[in-house]
């Protein structure tokens, strides 16, 4: 009987029975989920995103084996505010208008993600990782070609549609501008917005924008066939001048103080991105180049995506509001792409047919993958048309709209 009651005891203690509790089976269903993006990952026919992905699905799996103590969805819950009054709660502060999660409890009483998630709630990780992307970012053809700019700038349209479709919806605006974001199709700047504004959906935000960015080759082509002629689309364009050193050194010093003056709340973002960059076109500090775009900018992806992958707990993740974000996310980048082929074909009309509209559509932030599917649908009209180079322009300038898009979501509604 001892012995009974002791492996009865061992069950009961054990996270399986949990799975029998009111809404334990939704913590099974997205184990069953990070089980099929781990094989999106590593399957030779797939390999979406695996750097991203990997880490992200691995994050979601050990968030939704109950009873770990890994991870607890509880701490981050922000307070609510009953008639002027917070609710008492033991991780997070209020000041009479906003809430500030303790740091010092969470490291005390929290479990490992709890700890490492705080990178995110923090604002940390995210321009980390656009420290990185800087230093191993060509701006090159976009100075060689100022105009993709507006190409960039156009392909942010999405994340202003998507805006007012939430709103139609019944989100709330700082929800809206996060599902927003998700247009701009740059999965850290999207969890950036998320964790300032909403936090309660930033699993949802986090797993559309790189679903949606490593779908780019799938969603992109049928959209820019559909919106351009075959003529528009064999255009050749003429190869683009050599950019000077000196040109790549000012260029993001220069940026870094125009976006920050105009929106500070997008310095943390650009800034990284312009210091990564700065890195690596001086010249003079080569090692912390390769550093930011290698080994520092490795371990912010491993911790980005095991923590955005924790917020994904069943309880919390499986509701109508995320199969709503999923969809409005889709028609954010759908828009976005649209917006950047349609202005690229106003360009076309204006330059009397010397600016390919594909192009256009690499001004989402999607990088390389955006221009490599604009280089892939020239080439299939004109298969002497190389538009990678002229398509990085828009694509660099995608990053920088991202950024300050975020900063102008996070400037009226945070």
């Amino acid at each position: 009987m001892e012995i009974l009651e002791t492996v009865k005891g061992i069950l009961m203690d054990s996270g399986l029975m949990q799975f029998f509790v009111p809404e334990g089976w939704k913590n099974a269903v997205m184990i069953a989920v990070a089980c099929g993006l781990l094989v999106l990952a590593i399957h030779p026919k797939f390999r979406f995103e695996p750097l991203l992905l990997l880490p992200i699905a691995f994050g979601m799996l050990l968030a939704n084996l109950p009873n770990t103590g890994i991870y607890h969805p509880n701490i981050w819950a922000t307070p609510e505010v009953v008639e002027g009054v917070a609710q008492e709660f033991e991780y997070w502060s209020y000041d009479g208008s906003t809430f500030h999660i303790l740091a010092g409890k969470v490291l005390q009483h929290g479990g490992l993600l709890d700890i490492l998630y705080l990178g995110v709630k923090l604002g940390i990780y995210p321009p980390l990782i656009f420290l990185g992307v800087g230093a191993m970012t060509d701006f090159g053809p976009l100075i060689a070609n100022p105009k993709s700019f507006l190409l960039g700038a156009a392909a942010q349209l999405g994340i202003f549609f998507a805006f007012l479709g939430a709103l139609a919806l019944g989100m709330t605006s700082q929800e809206a501008g996060s599902i927003g974001i998700i247009g701009g199709a740059d999965g850290p700047t999207a969890i950036f917005v998320a964790s300032k504004l909403s936090p309660n959906i930033l699993g949802a935000i986090a797993v559309a924008a790189y679903s949606y960015m490593a779908l780019v080759p799938i969603i992109q082509p049928p959209i820019m066939r559909l919106l351009t002629t075959q003529k528009e689309r064999a255009v050749k364009m003429k190869q683009l001048r050599n950019v000077s050193k000196t040109e790549k050194i000012i260029f993001p010093v220069l940026v870094t103080i125009v976006v920050s003056l105009l929106l500070p709340d997008a310095a943390a973002l650009v800034g990284m991105l312009m210091l990564g960059n700065l890195f690596k076109e001086s010249g003079v500090v080569d090692r912390l180049g390769k550093t930011a775009q290698n080994e520092l900018m490795n371990i912010v992806v491993i911790f980005l995506g095991l923590t955005v992958g924790a917020t994904t707990n069943g309880a919390t993740f499986l509701t109508d509001d995320t199969l709503k974000i999923l969809a409005m996310g889709l028609c954010a980048f759908a828009i976005g792409t649209a917006g950047g082929v349609l202005f690229g074909k106003v360009m076309y009309v204006a330059t009397k047919g010397k600016i390919n509209p594909l192009i256009g559509a690499a001004g989402v932030s999607a990088v390389p993958m955006a221009a490599r599917v604009a280089q892939k649908i020239g080439r299939e009209e004109n298969p002497d048309n190389y538009l990678l180079m002229h398509a990085m322009g828009p694509n660099v300038a995608g990053v920088i709209g991202s950024a300050v898009a975020a900063g102008v979501l996070l400037n009226i509604l945070g």
